[in-house]
């Protein structure tokens, strides 16, 4: 039987990056994966496939839609999907290889089969054709989520479907209906959506992305209707048959007419088959791993990371996560702030957050000003054709720390990690006012946002 210093359960971002870093600190890791390829949901089915997916269909929409206006003339426009699914699957095959290449690089020993717990330090390995066993002084638990699916509309894979199977349709849907208005349905949508489909979005809350603030959330919806998405919130589905999905909103009855449905109604933690009971693992009420501050579980030498325990089931943060133990367990002084992970919807245009948003703030009775910035002032934004949307900075009235920031624009995701950086010590809107942003750069936006927090904006009214 072979012995390590740390057995990894489970090869996605939060598992391999935690083995990654292990490896660097000299001890010897071992890393289990039951695919055959490594990465996990985020490479193989989940982050990486969807945004290439959004970033082709991205381009089929502005051949369609918009290359005219840039005087760009286009005989025609025609959709390949089997070409655009091979441009998908190559970026994939490129990123699990390359996880497969660094792993051997860092001497892991990678295992594939689908792990167990005989004890707290014992893990079998169940094989296509053969069961092993392997020991370890640690064991870290990186198994991930899986989609949440409704009792009454069970997935088959064919027409009511998971986000594992939109992102390989053999054909454009007709009318596809989304359940849940997440970040997940809506970018799955979107490329659909624009690669022809007719998407409606059927949402149980009064709005879609539920966490971030009603006034990005207005003009979010606004833009993505405006694109031709239906969204319909408030509505609580009931079944789907014939054909038809059915909805409730309170006496009303809804009908949606779908040949797919795309249940996206969040994930839950994956911890199936793992026989936690006989490492003496416990779970909390919502089946996740029960964690201390330095994500110890209730037994002795095994940790947990990532999607099965609490947090956003984000992969960065499962990145962290796995950084912080590898580096406790070494020795080092691991740490996460997980009040300053950022969330990004990549839709076009983007939405992101991070920290405390002003609809919050105002509920928690936080006294605070907020600056925003309009990118249809910005010189850049203008030029590319990319003026939808603002930037949002909340800071303390009184010491003027930043709390958070939202953005609804393209490039979002990128825009809020400077806003993260001065959160992360502790900066205030001044200082990121006072930093100099190249000219031009949507990026302008955030230091003006940050300027209007004091009523400072130069560009603006």
């Amino acid at each position: 039987m072979d012995s390590f210093d740390l057995i990894v359960i489970g090869a996605g971002p939060g598992g391999y990056v935690c083995a990654f870093r292990a490896a660097q600190l000299s001890l010897k890791v071992a890393l289990i994966e039951k695919r055959p390829t490594l990465g996990g949901t985020c490479l193989n089915v989940g982050c990486i496939p969807s945004k290439a997916l959004l970033h082709s269909s991205e381009h089929f929409a502005f051949a369609k839609n918009h290359a005219a206006a840039h005087g760009i003339k286009l005989a025609s426009v025609e959709l390949d999907l089997p070409a655009l699914l091979k441009k998908k699957d190559d970026v994939v095959t490129k990123l699990v290889g390359g996880v497969a290449q660094l792993a051997k690089a860092r001497k892991i020993t990678v295992l594939t089969g689908a792990a167990s717990f005989v004890s707290a330090n014992t893990i079998e390995i169940k094989g296509e054709k053969e069961t092993t066993q392997a020991t370890a002084k640690n064991i870290v638990i990186a198994t991930g989520s899986a989609p949440v699916e409704l009792p009454f509309m069970k997935f088959d894979g064919t027409t009511v479907v998971s986000s594992d199977h939109a992102i390989a349709f053999d054909s454009v849907p007709k009318k596809l209906v989304v359940v849940g208005g997440g970040a997940i349905g809506l970018e799955l949508g979107s490329v659909w959506s624009r690669l022809g489909a007719d998407v409606t979005v059927v949402e149980f809350l009064p709005k879609i992305i539920a966490t971030y603030d009603d006034d990005i959330v207005r003009n979010f919806t606004r833009i993505l209707q405006k694109q031709g998405l239906k969204i319909e919130v408030n509505a609580k589905v009931t079944g789907y048959a014939n054909g038809v999905l059915t909805a409730e909103r309170g006496t009303e009855k809804l009908s949606f007419p779908a040949d797919k449905v795309l249940v996206a109604v969040g994930r839950r933690p994956f911890t199936d088959g793992l026989a936690l009971e006989k490492a003496g693992v416990q779970l909390d009420e919502k089946k996740r791993i029960k964690v201390d501050a330095h994500l110890k579980t209730t037994a002795a030498g095994v940790w947990a990371i990532g999607d099965v325990v609490a947090g956003p089931m984000l992969a960065h943060k499962a990145e962290e996560d796995g950084v912080a133990v590898a580096e406790w367990i070494a020795g080092k002084a691991g740490h996460v702030n997980w009040d300053l992970v950022p969330a990004i919807v990549y839709t076009e245009p983007e939405v992101a957050s991070v920290g405390l948003g002003e609809d919050a703030a105002k509920t928690a009775g936080r006294a605070i000003n907020v600056g925003k910035f309009n990118f249809a002032a910005n010189g850049r934004a203008i030029a590319a054709d990319a003026t939808d949307g603002y930037v949002k900075i909340i800071a303390d009235a009184k010491t003027d720390k930043i709390l958070g920031a939202q953005i609804l624009g393209r490039n979002a995701g990128e825009l809020i990690g400077e806003i993260v950086t001065h959160l992360e010590y502790g900066g205030s809107a001044e200082d990121l006012a006072r930093t100099i942003h190249a000219h031009p750069t949507m990026g302008e936006a955030v230091k003006e946002a940050a300027l209007a927090v004091s009523k400072s904006a130069i560009h603006a009214i």
